[in-house]
């Protein structure tokens, strides 16, 4: 039944200001009117919704104010210096400070990397892509190139 999340909402506080953030991921504009705006992260698969209101203000938790954008495994190799070329910060996440990012996130038995990063009003987001899924091996969060060379892991676990 159930095939992939077509939609996510966030609230901002200047929905143009945000409407050329997330142009500037890529993404495009599908739908806009005063204080709402669609952007397509796959056209026809799914899209952002974008709401200009002041309950930008609520404060920020992962479960209210979090998208995580998939990318491939070559486009997170890439991703801090691509999100830094468009002016963006990549942030502290987890105790990793950005130059230690993309980090492995060890979500057992899946593994994820993933890098992170906030929009003009502090939403937190995300890119993500699996590294492996359904293989349960223990490991302490890492950063990529640190699982890439294969330290802190076992060679079964590649």
């Amino acid at each position: 039944m159930i095939k992939g999340l077509y939609e996510a909402h966030l609230p901002v506080s200047n929905l143009s200001n945000s409407i050329d953030f997330y142009k500037k991921l890529g993404l495009e504009v599908a739908y806009e009117n005063e204080k709402l705006a669609f952007l397509w992260i796959e056209k026809g698969s799914s899209w952002l919704g974008l709401w200009e209101t002041d309950k930008v203000n609520t404060p920020y938790h992962p479960s209210l104010r979090h998208i995580a954008f998939k990318v491939d495994l070559a486009d997170i190799k890439q991703a801090k210096e691509w999100i830094e070329q468009k002016g963006i910060l990549v942030r502290t996440s987890f105790g990793f400070p950005s130059k230690k990012q993309p980090l492995v996130l060890p979500n057992n038995p899946q593994a994820h990397a993933a890098i992170y990063f906030d929009d003009p009003d502090g939403n937190s987001i995300e890119l993500i892509t699996p590294l492996r899924l359904d293989v349960e091996v223990n490991f302490e969060m890492m950063t990529l190139n640190d699982w890439l060379e294969g330290k802190k892991l076992s060679k079964n676990s590649l």
